[in-house]
């Protein structure tokens, strides 16, 4: 990776603090990269990212921001701030984002507002943000981390899935708008990676946890890689890891009465908890 299309550019991370936005700032500066800005609302978490990438390169400039993405006053602020130290990133990797599992009558109305307000506001008013400086420049990549959960209804996961419907169709037209503007839009589509995503998915109140199957979790080193291969090419989709990417394309062919007849089949779970809290 010694020479790349990302040597000496700039990156702005979302979600910056751990799973797979660490992972972007880790593998970014093997790619070249000599200016990271990450956000995220851990505070301690990116300066620890920031102490650990200046040990490994002392050269590498890293800016930090603490915002909450799910409070349209933070995003306003981080861009101001960004605005201010005349920050406009040749990369943008909108990874902030989490889910929730559990059926939709027994959701928390604030943890979906929050959902919703980092899912897709934020991700749409930063790459707003972004994009006229990389028009100017002719040069820029953004990545938007959807899901393989955005490429069908998911019951039990019904808003996390439609936020990530929403940034895999997004990504799609707006990489259709920007067709020979020098900017590259790849919408990256993950299965299961082992990340903290289970652990906010899951309720606590809830017999159901989020524990995909082991043969289905793609490493986030893997998932990040490819990615960036992926952006660096200009490719329009990426779902990492083959034991995912062949299901997913199958699916995608799949009729949608079909659909529905095979959740109705696999749905007794989620039914057998609503009839077990009616009970109670």
């Amino acid at each position: 990776m010694s020479s790349t299309v990302f040597t000496g550019k700039s990156a702005l991370i979302t979600g910056a603090s751990a799973g797979l936005g660490e992972e972007f700032a880790r593998q970014l500066v093997q790619w070249g990269a000599t200016h990271l800005i990450l956000t995220a609302r851990r505070a301690d978490r990116l300066l620890k990212l920031k102490a650990d990438l200046l040990a490994k390169l002392p050269g590498l400039r890293v800016d930090t921001f603490t915002a909450d993405l799910a409070a349209s006053a933070d995003v306003a602020r981080l861009i101001d701030a960004l605005d201010q130290q005349n920050i406009a990133p040749d990369i943008l990797i909108n990874n902030a984002g989490f889910g929730d599992l559990g059926t939709f009558e027994t959701s928390d109305p604030a943890k979906i507002e929050a959902m919703l307000a980092v899912n897709i506001a934020a991700l749409t008013r930063l790459t707003r943000w972004a994009l006229p400086a990389m028009l100017v420049k002719r040069s820029g990549w953004i990545c938007n981390v959807g899901s393989t959960a955005g490429l069908l209804p998911l019951p039990s996961f019904a808003v996390y899935g439609a936020t990530k419907a929403y940034v895999n169709s997004f990504s799609e037209a707006l990489r259709v708008e920007l067709h020979g503007s020098g900017i590259f839009v790849t919408a990256l589509l993950p299965g299961p990676v082992e990340t903290e995503f289970g652990q906010v998915a899951s309720r606590a109140n809830s017999r159901r946890q989020f524990a995909p199957p082991a043969f289905l979790c793609v490493d986030k080193g893997d998932v990040v890689r490819e990615t960036l291969d992926a952006m660096a090419h200009g490719k329009g989709r990426i779902i990492p890891g083959l034991p995912v990417r062949l299901p997913m394309l199958l699916v995608e062919s799949v009729p949608r009465w079909l659909l529905r007849f095979i959740f109705n089949l696999t749905s007794g779970n989620f039914r057998r908890e609503r009839q077990d809290s009616i009970k109670t």
